[in-house]
C-alpha cells in the first residue's frame, strides 16, 4: 500500500506537468498559425499572471472562487459522482446570500456576515443535492442533470433580478437589492485580495483531511471505487452520496456568497463569469486531489488574468486564454491513458516496497 501511494503521487505529478507542457505546445502552434511569435505570447502569459504585484493579486483574486467551485467536483467524485453544476451552485449561493443579507439588515456585522456566508453555502448544498437525489432514487444521470441545472440557475437569477428582487436604483443592468455595506468583507492585510482566498485555501485543506484521514472519507472512497462492495459492507450508500454532493455544492455556494459580500454587494449577471466551469478544469488538472486544487486554481486563475494583456499586446481576442484552458483540459484527459505505464516510477515504487 505504501509503495502504491508513493508511486501514484509522482505519477500524477509527472502526467499533469507533461499534459500542461503538451497543451502549451499545442497553443503555441495555434498562435504561430495566426502569425504571432509563440515565445512572445508565452512571455506575456507569464507577465499577465505572475509578472508584477498587480498581476499576482489579480491571479489570486480569480483563483479564490475557482478553488471552491473545484471542490464541487472533487468531493462528489470521491463518491463516484461526476458533478459539473458548480456554476449553478455559485449563482444560487449568491442569491441566497443576498436574501439573507437583506433579511439581516440591522443585525451586527460580526453575526450577519457569517450567517450570510452560511446561507450561500446552504443554498449551493441544496441545489447540488437535488440532482444527486435524482441519481440515487430515480437513476437520472448526475452529469447531465447538473449541467442543465446550471442553465436553470442562471434563468432563475435573471428572473429574480429583473423583477421580484430588482434594485430599480441601478438602471444600467438588472441588479438585486444590495446587502448592507457593513456586511461586506475587506481585503487581506497587505494585499488587494479579498478574504475569499483564505476561505478557498482553508476549504481545500479541510477537504483533504476529511477525505484522506477520516472514516467518512474512507467510506466515500469505497463507494466511489466499488458500489457493490459498499453495499455488501453495509454502508449507507444514498446518504453518503447525498452528503458528498451537498458538501461540494456548499463549497460552490460559498464561492457565490463570497463574490457578493467581497466584490459585488448584490446579485446580478456579473456572477455568471464561468468560475464554475473553470472549477471543472481545475478539478481534473488536480486529479481530484484537494491540495493540488490550490496550485491548479492558481494556474487557471493566472491564465484567465493574462487574457486582457494578450488582447492589448497582440490584438488577440480575450477568449484566447480560454483556448489554452481547453488545450490543457484535453491534454489532461488524454494523459489518463498513460496511468500505470511510466516504468521508471513503477521501479521506484518497487524500491520503496
Amino acid at each position: 500500500m505504501i509503495g502504491a501511494a508513493v508511486w501514484r503521487g509522482p505519477e500524477a505529478a509527472v502526467l499533469t506537468v507533461g499534459a500542461v507542457l503538451v497543451a502549451l505546445l499545442a497553443f503555441g502552434i495555434f498562435v504561430a498559425f495566426t502569425g504571432l511569435d509563440p515565445f512572445a505570447v508565452y512571455k506575456v502569459l507569464y507577465l499577465g499572471a505572475f509578472g508584477s504585484r498587480f498581476s499576482i493579486e489579480t491571479t489570486l483574486t480569480l483563483a479564490a472562487p475557482i478553488m471552491l467551485t473545484a471542490l464541487c467536483v472533487v468531493i462528489p467524485a470521491r463518491a463516484g459522482l461526476l458533478i459539473i453544476g458548480g456554476e449553478g451552485a455559485l449563482v444560487l449561493g449568491g442569491l441566497g446570500s443576498v436574501l439573507a443579507g437583506v433579511a439581516l439588515n440591522g443585525a451586527p456585522a460580526s453575526l450577519a456576515t457569517p450567517l450570510i456566508l452560511l446561507a450561500g453555502a446552504a443554498a449551493g448544498a441544496i441545489w447540488i443535492a437535488i440532482p444527486a437525489a435524482l441519481r440515487q432514487f430515480r437513476g437520472v444521470n448526475e452529469t447531465i442533470s447538473t449541467l442543465l441545472f446550471n442553465y436553470i440557475a442562471i434563468a432563475l437569477l435573471n428572473h429574480l433580478v429583473s423583477g421580484p428582487i430588482r434594485d430599480y436604483g441601478q438602471p444600467l443592468k438588472p441588479t438585486s437589492w444590495p446587502i448592507p455595506s457593513a456586511f461586506m468583507i475587506g481585503t487581506i492585510p497587505g494585499l488587494s485580495v479579498h478574504w475569499g482566498l483564505v476561505y478557498g485555501v482553508a476549504a481545500c485543506l479541510v477537504a483533504f483531511v476529511v477525505l484522506r484521514q477520516t472514516t467518512f472519507g474512507f467510506a466515500l472512497s469505497i463507494l466511489g471505487g466499488n458500489l457493490r462492495a459498499a453495499q455488501m459492507a453495509g454502508l449507507p450508500v444514498a446518504a453518503l452520496a447525498l452528503t458528498a454532493a451537498a458538501l461540494g455544492g456548499a463549497a460552490a455556494g460559498l464561492a457565490g456568497a463570497v463574490e457578493v459580500v467581497a466584490v459585488h454587494g448584490a446579485a446580478s449577471i456579473s456572477l455568471v463569469v464561468g468560475y464554475g466551469y473553470a472549477g471543472i478544469l481545475v478539478a481534473f488538472v488536480a486529479r481530484q486531489n484537494p491540495l493540488a486544487v490550490v496550485l491548479a486554481a492558481l494556474l487557471v486563475g493566472g491564465i484567465s488574468a493574462s487574457g486582457g494583456l494578450l488582447q492589448r499586446r497582440f490584438g488577440m481576442p480575450d477568449a484566447a486564454s480560454t483556448v489554452l484552458e481547453g488545450c490543457i483540459f484535453l491534454a489532461v484527459l488524454g494523459s489518463n491513458s498513460l496511468y500505470g505505464r511510466l516504468r521508471f516510477l513503477q521501479s521506484r515504487s518497487a524500491e520503496v516496497k
